[in-house]
């Protein structure tokens, strides 16, 4: 008898689906972890002495440096080279800074320094299995779902509920960005610090709903999720957001209409960069400024884009080593905002050409440890890894064109160290390596380097829990022995079954 026969007729009511996967995603999720998604969520600042603090700066100062030497000492798993280039990276802005405005160098680097690897941390020492970021998923959907009310009213309004709350009691919000309306509405930025980045929030949220929850959250709940997430991003009326979304529906779409051919990925880097030379080839402007004209607004937006973009350059190849720091960087008279609206490029003119290699190589080797891990087709893990890819895509073509700090800063190296545990995945979507051996005596030994630590299953007729077939794969698992041919039965020398078939004897 079941667990669930047992309970319906004990005449115990039983606990709805929902509830129950809302009080298991409360267990599985690190304390710090929610800790940490709060302190995104209530961006309440305040000042303690003549440091400037808010609830995440203050948790990220107390476990940066924690959190740090027990990655590097294996407490959390494997270390990674990007482990070591995003340390690298604030070493050498650390450097940058201090040549070029020592007497920000503390003040600067400390706050940077413990948004960008401590959310990075966070998530690499507490997502660690396929069960921590699906919990992960389904918090971000209810994230995302809590703003979107808000940003209604905030986009009829120009009125911040969050921000006037947390002003009336005394408390610093996040700083309000006055903007021209857009389509007749007002740019919702909700809980963060401006209208782009609370756009970047929501289409991070979208491909790992949409794609990695698949199999996992009720299709109706997912669906309405993706919608609010839609929503959201709408609502912040940001054109990189938007850029955000639309590539990823398109790499859905492709990985869906393509999902028999082998290489997709391989055609589509292909696709991409055949049409970078065609539009180099047959357009008076350069692919950059053609991407730029249709990921804005505005005619004028995008020339204002292309310009800072081309004179970011200048100032780069300028000051090559240490780059620019906290200076003011050289532009035309007629350009009187400072403002840089690409975070590579302002990565590199901060920090020099070294802090930005050591960046971007560590984002890339992130990216590529990931994609090249191999999964069974269909497994959980590999839709997961499709759905983080996806997000990833997007967000490191929507940091094109856009800057991010502070907390958005500190949740887009959250996000991708929670998939990172992916690189090492050992379950059954992981694809095994090591070739089978032939059945027989001869190789017995042989087989044995193939067996796998598979987890316990539940069986379907009794509570307690028997081995998982070792030989078994996702395309094909082995049949109860009962209801398996006997030919078949008896040509194979192994089961999972301790109290199955023997083995055929062989004659000698």
């Amino acid at each position: 008898m079941t667990t669930a026969t047992t309970i319906k007729n004990s005449g115990t009511r039983r606990i709805p689906p929902a509830l129950n996967a809302a009080a298991s995603t409360a267990r599985r999720l690190h304390p710090l972890v929610w800790l940490y998604l709060i302190g995104v969520l209530l961006p309440i600042g305040f000042d303690l002495g003549t440091l400037s603090l808010s609830l995440l700066r203050t948790l990220l100062l107390l476990t940066t440096v924690p959190l740090f030497f027990g990655l590097i000492a294996g407490r959390f798993g494997k270390v990674y080279p990007v482990d070591w280039l995003f340390f690298l990276h604030m070493c050498w802005a650390t450097v940058a800074i201090a040549v070029n405005n020592p007497n920000k160098v503390v003040e600067n680097i400390g706050s940077t320094a413990i948004e960008f690897l401590g959310g990075y941390l966070i998530a690499r020492a507490f997502i660690r299995s396929r069960e921590d970021f699906i919990a992960l998923v389904r918090v971000l959907g209810v994230m995302v779902c809590l703003t979107v009310p808000l940003a209604v009213s905030e986009s009829v309004t120009d009125v911040s509920v969050i921000a006037q709350l947390i002003s009336s009691v005394g408390l610093q919000p996040p700083y309000q960005v006055d903007m021209a309306p857009r389509m007749d509405l007002f740019r919702a930025q909700t809980v963060f610090a401006h209208p782009i980045h609370y756009g970047l929030f929501c289409s991070a949220a979208f491909s790992l709903v949409f794609v990695g929850m698949k199999g996992t959250m009720n299709g109706v709940m997912r669906y309405l999720i993706a919608f609010a997430v839609l929503c959201g991003v709408f609502l912040s009326l940001s054109s990189g957001a938007l850029l955000a979304v639309f590539l990823q529906i398109s790499l859905i779409a492709w990985a869906f209409g393509f999902r028999n051919l082998p290489r997709r990925w391989t055609l589509l880097l292909a696709l991409f960069g055949t049409m970078y030379v065609v539009i180099d080839l047959l357009s008076n402007r350069t692919p950059i400024r053609v991407l730029m004209t249709y990921a804005t607004f505005s005619t004028h937006n995008a020339y204002y884009r292309a310009v800072i973009y081309e004179w970011g350059m200048i100032n780069v190849w300028a000051n090559p080593i240490f780059g620019l720091g906290l200076r003011p960087w050289v532009r035309p008279g007629w350009m009187h905002t400072t403002s840089v609206d690409n975070f590579w490029l302002v990565s590199a003119m901060r920090y020099g050409i070294p802090g930005f290699l050591l960046l971007a190589l560590g984002y890339l080797d992130a990216l590529v440890r990931v994609g090249r891990k191999k999964l069974v087709d269909g497994s959980p893990e590999s839709q997961l890894r499709l759905a983080w890819m996806i997000t990833f895509c997007g967000l490191s073509f929507t940091l094109i064109t856009v800057h991010i700090w502070t907390t958005v800063y500190s949740f887009v190296f959250f996000l991708l160290g929670s998939g990172l545990w992916i690189a090492s995945a050992s379950s059954e979507g992981t694809v095994e390596t090591k070739a089978q051996a032939p059945a027989g005596p001869a190789y017995a030994r042989a087989r044995q380097t193939v067996l796998t630590r598979a987890p316990l299953e539940p069986s379907e007729t009794t509570d307690h829990a028997r081995p998982a077939n070792v030989f078994a794969t996702a395309a094909r698992p082995s049949p109860v022995p009962d209801q398996e041919p006997k030919a078949e039965r008896e040509a194979t020398p192994y089961t999972r079954f301790p109290g199955g078939p023997k083995k055929r004897r062989t004659d000698p």
